[in-house]
């Protein structure tokens, strides 16, 4: 955290930020972004959401700096389609996994079948998130916005620990990158404890605002539980980008056709993903933890997303939301 807060400042002081290393891959970057190339080669990496938008830009835009990608998808056949548009852009094929997020019985299937293909990661990118116009549930009951934005990716990232610790360990460093979003900030009230499940109450955006300030939470109780490991994390708002995220599959057909109104006017998905890869990627990063970003760019997140205490309270809660789930996972 303090790493961070040396980094603001030093960015302030600079008056621009830092861009990521000169080109050493003979693959050459697959969206239109700013950042240039780094070298990834001998890395692994794992990246949520990976068939479409920002994901798959991060998965492909990071295979062609050499890495080892494995993409993380729902449906296998988009997932399929994906890796093969990742294939011919950079020449490298990703490795699929199967993950639903609001499935803790995939969650856990989907770390173990990494883990017997991989003892170390280098990069974790919990990418994938949604917003729904209607309340529904997951597998373990919880509402669906807080279960796979936050809920999921904080399993996830719990059981892929170890591999990322044999990474910084063996290697220098490892990184989860996790995408959160200025629209914490609508959450001005914070996270309601009392109705964490939006079951009193459902607004779409209102949750998915709440879903992204705990994003922001998890990233800072993470940091400062990696402190001395060699793992960072931190976490970013990608812009408003132009992807099939609040699809007429997720919302209504009024709210799905407002964002298409709207869509010449955002960020490409390749723009989108430039912060996300140079979280994963800038070599002037290593050592920056438990910081929020935009366009490449440190930034204060909200005043009430810095407050350590309510990150704490939300850690602790996670915990016991994730083992009151065991019984279930374990009669499955």
């Amino acid at each position: 955290m303090a790493d961070f807060a040396r980094h603001v400042d030093g960015e302030r002081g600079a008056g621009r930020a830092g861009s990521i290393g000169r080109a050493t891959s003979r693959f050459a970057p697959s969206g239109d972004h700013q950042a240039s190339m780094a070298d990834m080669n001998g890395k692994v990496v794992l990246v949520t959401g990976a068939n479409s938008g920002i994901g798959k830009e991060t998965a492909s835009t990071l295979a062609g700096f050499g890495a080892t990608v494995v993409i993380a998808a729902r449906s296998r056949t988009k997932g399929e389609q994906a890796a093969a548009e990742i294939e011919q852009r950079t020449g490298r094929r990703p490795e699929l996994l199967d993950l639903d997020l609001a499935s803790f019985a995939s969650i856990r299937g989907a770390a173990s079948s990494f883990l017997a293909r991989h003892p170390k990661l280098h990069v974790l990118v919990n990418n994938a998130g949604l917003v729904l116009d209607a309340r529904t549930t997951t597998v373990e009951g919880f509402e669906t916005t807080f279960g796979v934005n936050h809920l999921g990716h904080f399993l996830l990232t719990q059981l892929l620990l170890d591999a990322l610790k044999a990474a910084a360990r063996e290697d220098g460093e490892a990184r989860v990158v996790n995408v959160s979003s200025d629209a914490h900030r609508w959450a001005r009230r914070g996270i309601d404890w009392d109705d964490l499940q939006a079951e009193k109450k459902y607004a779409s955006f209102d949750v998915y605002a709440k879903s992204k300030l705990a994003n922001i939470y998890f990233t800072r109780a993470l940091a400062r539980r990696l402190e001395g490991t060699g793992v960072t994390t931190n976490a970013l708002h990608p812009g408003v980008v132009a992807t099939e995220f609040a699809s007429s599959e997720d919302m209504g057909l009024l709210t799905s056709f407002g964002f298409k109104l709207v869509r010449p006017f955002l960020k490409t998905p390749a723009q989108g993903a430039a912060t996300t890869i140079h979280l994963a990627s800038a070599p002037e990063l290593r050592g920056v933890t438990g910081g929020y970003f935009a366009d490449s760019k440190p930034k204060h997140p909200m005043r009430l997303a810095q407050d350590d205490t309510l990150a704490e309270r939300l850690w602790a809660i996670s915990e016991q939301l994730v083992a009151s789930a065991e019984p279930a996972a374990s009669a499955a």
